[in-house]
């Protein structure tokens, strides 16, 4: 994909994201079939659903590590389309912030470096002002402590952190998290969502994948339920959570409140 020379702008000013009609194939599976979906400035956006609904699939869509088959994607009012270059995909990067399951941290490099690696090679940060920026923000995270530190004496919760901190590490304006506690012991859950709580706090547009009903139930502005391929329902936390309309909703919250 890359950006229009001249790209349209949304009527939505409110919209820091909007998706229209978003379809994406893997062969002949149709995985997003018509996503509609806009995201305002500064809110929190969680997506439910079920493994293969398709909530990862479209978080890597929005980050165009899935350049969509269809539909339409708007960036701060600005229209991507197809077609891709380093230019653009730098443009989105640059923007939106991703945290994945897995951490992905380089395990020869310190938490520091880490963190800092992207800012030098992306955004032609010198070393001593990505450093700076890194220390920073692994304090902003809790992990002040632990600069000098190498992946394998972190424990995962604390891996995950630093991957955040990578992140944000970009300036984004959107953070996307994709189911990033899942791979957590239970007792290092709670550190990564307060970190997550932080961020919403401070007013970072977020889009988080998640099974956590508690957290959505706390921190979002708006609940998506997604079932193959779309967006079978969608609304406040407080009624979708509490009064979903479908039954495809009502059944998959009632096994997640079961575990």
């Amino acid at each position: 994909m890359t950006i229009d020379a001249e790209p349209a702008v949304s009527e939505n000013s409110n919209a820091i994201l909007e998706l229209v009609k978003v379809h994406k194939n893997f062969g002949s599976l149709e995985v997003l079939k018509g996503i509609d979906l806009s995201v305002k400035r500064g809110s929190v956006v969680c997506v439910l659903g079920a493994s293969g609904s398709g909530k990862s699939t479209l978080l890597r869509c929005i980050n165009l590590l899935e350049p969509p088959d269809g539909g339409q994607i708007l960036l701060e009012g600005r229209k991507l389309s197809e077609v891709s270059s380093a230019d653009d995909i730098n443009y989105v990067r640059r923007r939106v912030g991703m945290v994945f399951q897995q951490f992905n941290l380089f395990p020869h490099k310190s938490a520091l470096e880490n963190v800092a690696m992207a800012q030098r090679t992306v955004l032609g940060r010198s070393k001593s002002e990505a450093a700076d920026r890194s220390e920073e923000l692994l304090e902003r995270v809790h992990l002040g402590d632990k600069l000098d530190e190498f992946p394998d004496r972190l424990s995962g919760g604390q891996q995950q952190r630093v991957a955040i901190a990578r992140a944000l590490g970009m300036d984004p304006h959107v953070m996307l998290f994709d189911e990033v506690t899942s791979a957590l012991d239970p007792e290092l859950v709670k550190e990564v969502l307060d970190v997550m709580r932080e961020l919403a706090g401070e007013g970072m547009t977020m889009i988080v994948v998640t099974h956590e009903l508690g957290f959505a139930r706390e921190v979002a502005d708006h609940v998506v339920f997604m079932d193959e391929g779309v967006i079978l329902e969608e609304g406040p936390p407080a009624k979708l959570l509490e009064d979903p309309g479908e039954d495809r909703t009502k059944r998959f919250l009632g096994l997640v409140l079961e575990h």
